[in-house]
């Protein structure tokens, strides 16, 4: 892998938040506006790979074979129909993964091993970890130079942002050192619930500028798009939806080039 190449892990031990609707469309947007993106499906359940339109019957190699050192990037990766979005999907396969090499030394590197071996070129890689805190996530911060945490906009949100914060500080202790929070992006947000709306006055207090600008609201065009096997922004660029996703993509694009002036 180029390590010109920023690996964003997009990461929240809760289901249900938006994580791999998160994953997908800010890499559709990213690629949209001509960065070279490739997305890795850590999900056993395959979702991003579902809702990029990957046919299961397509998938004959995947992430696991990749994470079991079988098969390079190169080998696994797929194009999908978004022009600069490629994506190495996942299969049930995955399950097996954690029980399969827990004896391994190298059990928590060996996603990091399998992106500095390959030769492509991306500008981001994008991963979309299980909602779960286990193996799998965790080769995922081991590779990866920074977090995204998608949150939804309700009353638990704070408690389950802290229990995170505190798995990327192990990590970074552990095995990352280089490993930041990239940031934290509010996802489900209903300008209509006072409680939303608490909710993002709470996180913007305890993480200040870590919060991105910009919320990504509740909408039925995101939610009917995956069923079509596209990301919003091809399904329905005008929705609500979509626009949220290309603002989160141009801050994500601010953030880096802060970060390199820095």
């Amino acid at each position: 892998m180029n390590y010109n190449s920023r690996i964003i892990t997009i990461a929240n031990q809760k289901g249900g938040v938006g994580k791999t609707t998160t994953a997908i469309n800010l890499a559709t947007a990213l690629a949209a506006i001509g960065e070279q993106v490739l997305i890795v499906d850590l999900d056993p359940q395959g979702n991003a790979s579902t809702g990029l339109g990957i046919d299961r019957r397509d998938r004959s190699v995947s992430s696991y074979d990749l994470l079991m050192g079988t098969h390079t990037v190169e080998q696994t990766v797929l194009p999908t129909a978004v022009p600069n979005l490629s994506i190495v999907p996942s299969t049930m396969d995955l399950l097996g993964f954690e029980m399969e090499i827990a004896q391994e030394a190298d059990r928590v590197f060996r996603l990091r091993h399998a992106l500095g071996q390959a030769s492509l070129c991306y500008t981001y890689v994008i991963l979309d970890c299980p909602p779960s805190f286990n193996l799998l996530t965790m080769n995922a911060m081991a590779a990866a130079q920074s977090v995204l945490v998608p949150l939804q906009c309700e009353f638990f949100a704070l408690e389950g942002l802290s229990q995170l914060l505190e798995t990327v500080n192990q990590v970074r202790q552990t095995v990352n050192p280089s490993l930041d929070i990239q940031g934290i992006v509010l996802t489900m947000f209903d300008s209509r619930n006072n409680l939303a709306q608490q909710v993002v006055n709470d996180v913007r207090t305890y993480l200040g500028d870590k919060v991105y600008h910009t919320l990504i609201p509740r909408n039925v065009r995101v939610s009917e798009a995956p069923s079509y096997g596209k990301p919003a922004i091809l399904y329905d660029l005008k929705c609500a939806g979509s626009q949220a996703y290309l603002q989160l993509a141009s801050e994500v694009i601010q953030r880096e080039r802060q970060r390199k002036a820095a």
